[in-house]
């Protein structure tokens, strides 16, 4: 399933709201932390592709079929800039520039891809089991295809 995206940062808005209802009928609960992770990631890679880009996306939400406790969601924003994401330092005081830095330690799996007409960032979240003890995270915030993680960088999606 996907939603397209105007160039237009009150879109952000609109594709959290897209989001919230495709997982309503999923099995996953709107207060489960997969959930809440997941809409603020939606967030994030949309606000950097409207912002950062000043064009249209295509927003991507790939559920499984059966939810199961071990279920991965995937999230995709496709975008029409092949500018790779660029890593950026974000001060204290800035009220921007840490948007991939969240996916990176938010996401158990996440990278991008050189399309035909630009680029897409990916992330991948798996739902942990109940049994699963919470200090440790689901899955490792790995990167690929071209992202990495950096200490003390934020990422910028340009």
């Amino acid at each position: 399933m996907q939603l397209e995206i105007r160039p237009d940062p009150a879109e952000v808005g609109r594709a959290r709201r897209w989001a919230r209802s495709r997982l309503a009928g999923s099995g996953i609960q709107a207060d489960e932390p997969l959930a809440e992770t997941l809409i603020l990631l939606v967030s994030e890679l949309v606000t950097n592709a409207v912002v950062h880009t000043g064009r249209a996306a295509v927003l991507r939400l790939s559920l499984p079929p059966v939810v199961t406790e071990e279920a991965t969601v995937r999230l995709e924003v496709a975008d029409r800039s092949g500018r790779a994401p660029v890593p950026r330092c974000a001060g204290d005081d800035a009220t921007g520039g840490r948007g991939l830095a969240l996916v990176d330690g938010l996401a158990d799996r996440w990278g991008w891809s050189v399309e035909a007409t630009g680029k897409r960032i990916w992330c991948e979240l798996d739902r942990c089991p109940k049994s699963r003890d919470l200090t440790t995270p689901c899955g490792g915030a790995a990167a690929y295809g071209g992202g990495a993680a950096y200490e003390g960088l934020a990422y910028e999606a340009v």
